[in-house]
């Protein structure tokens, strides 16, 4: 029997300079992340840094992923890396080391789309998904509804029309005087608090289609916290985190639930970072067992920014031989899509 060919991914899409060797039996055989602690001051990241950051640490990051693995880069069958999207300089750090790295060892190159990499990260913990499914994706800067016939054949149903789950979580995180990433915070806060103290709007939620809109909540959510003069170290606001996220949640989860109904599909995969909220969880969970939805969700560890992600996504295209030009560039183009 032939032995599992392994994939060094690299991801480097925001402020995470992070490298992992996985196998095509889905096996983490190591997982290196060097998160940026520069941005906490600037209460969100700052581009110009966030590249610099990866240009010092993304060499000692790929070594440690490949001692961590007991793995030298002659064991390596593919080189994969995030090409899209994020921020552009982040970007192409990653993607013109892993086109460095490719070119000198003359291995193949994967290119993974950042979103699809959220997805399949899935398939690491889980065996028996099978397609078609539905995904929610959530992070900073993605809210869609995606469904999926393979990895490269799928249809998105829905997307935010302005701002996404995570940025509204982050943009009123950091007006609480919270640390970034806001969201975290919120969701420690919000198990203190009533859910239905305060009755904030539920943007397109009764439209009929599949879109999202988080813009009018954040601003319902900053115009409350201004008239009622709301500070981080004040009684109420365990009932305000604990509100402004449970409008969020039931949004995020009406939705879904539509989409779900309408496409008839009992296969669902949440995806990214704010699908590490433990509210959101646990109402798709109460909802799975209830209606017999098979649901995934991964891991909380694998949910935030990882480079294992983007390896699960490359196997399925190291399965397929989808390679990609040495001339690939990287683009901070918003949005899920096939490469």
């Amino acid at each position: 029997m032939s032995r599992p060919q392994k994939i060094l991914a690299i991801e480097t899409s925001c402020d995470d300079t992070s490298a992992a060797v996985v196998d095509t039996k889905y096996n983490i055989l190591s997982n290196i992340i060097s998160s940026q602690g520069i941005h906490e001051k600037f209460g969100g990241v700052v581009p110009e840094l966030a590249s610099r950051e990866h240009i010092k640490g993304i060499l000692p990051v790929v070594d440690a992923a490949l001692n961590r693995a007991v793995c030298s880069l002659e064991h390596i069958d593919a080189i994969a890396v995030a090409v899209n999207p994020g921020l552009i300089g982040s970007l192409l750090v990653g993607v013109s080391f892993a086109k460095g790295l490719a070119a000198s060892l003359d291995k193949p190159l994967i290119a993974v789309n950042h979103i699809l990499g959220h997805v399949f990260v899935n398939f690491i913990e889980y065996s028996d998904i099978e397609f078609p499914f539905i995904s929610l994706i959530v992070s900073g800067g993605h809210t869609e509804l995606v469904k999926f016939y393979s990895i490269d054949e799928f249809d998105v149903l829905g997307r935010t029309v302005d701002d996404a789950a995570g940025e509204a979580f982050d943009k009123i995180g950091k007006l609480l005087g919270f640390k970034y990433p806001g969201g975290p915070h919120i969701d420690a806060y919000a198990k203190k608090g009533d859910k239905n103290k305060i009755d904030f709007p539920r943007p397109m939620l009764h439209q009929n289609n599949y879109d999202f809109s988080f813009s009018g909540l954040k601003t319902a959510a900053s115009l409350y916290l201004k008239e009622h003069k709301i500070k981080k170290d004040s009684d109420e606001i365990y009932d305000f985190c604990s509100s402004f996220q449970n409008a969020i949640v039931d949004v995020l989860f009406q939705k879904t639930i539509k989409t779900i109904k309408d496409s008839s599909l009992k296969n669902l995969l949440l995806a990214g970072g704010v699908a590490a909220n433990s509210q959101l969880r646990n109402r798709f969970e109460r909802y799975s067992k209830k209606d017999k939805i098979k649901l995934y969700i991964p891991s909380i560890k694998l949910c935030t920014d990882n480079a294992v992600m983007i390896g699960a996504a490359a196997i399925q295209k190291l399965k397929k031989k989808k390679f990609t030009s040495m001339k690939i560039n990287p683009s901070p183009t918003k949005g899920i899509r096939s490469l």
